[in-house]
């Protein structure tokens, strides 16, 4: 028996309908796209006759103790230590505001006796929201 080899022909892919119906549905998107034009309001905002200074008032109160034991409340240095110092400091920055929250930070090797004073203090002025900062060492 005699088989014969024949010539195969490679396949053809007819691309010519695939690019139709892709043309078609871009045509199909283009036209049913709805375009959205703002619409733009004016308005005249008011303008300041005057400017008035309006002194702000911390929502937060911050004491800090140094090593040396100076006390700073609101980044602004204390002359000294005492007591009555701490106090009159405090119910200037508070305007007799005690419901501010305070925190208390102090350097590591600050006396204790400092911080006991400052919550001291702060207790008999009637501040409630007292925290105390701590800091974590950096990992080494």
């Amino acid at each position: 028996m005699k088989l014969s080899l024949r010539v195969r022909t490679p396949p053809e892919v007819n691309l010519t309908s695939l690019i139709d119906v892709v043309l078609l549905l871009l045509v199909f998107f283009m036209v049913s796209t709805s375009f959205v034009k703002q619409s733009q309001i004016n308005i005249s905002l008011p303008q300041a006759e005057r400017s008035t200074l309006v002194e702000e008032r911390p929502e937060q109160i911050d004491i800090m103790i140094t090593e040396t034991g100076t006390f700073l409340v609101n980044g602004r240095e204390l002359i000294n230590n005492r007591p009555e110092t701490i106090r009159n400091a405090l119910q200037k920055v508070s305007v007799g505001k005690n419901d501010m929250p305070l925190t208390i930070s102090a350097d590591a090797n600050a006396r204790h006796q400092h911080v006991v004073t400052a919550m001291d203090v702060a207790g008999r002025l009637g501040f409630t929201k007292i925290s105390i900062a701590t800091v974590n060492d950096p990992v080494e």
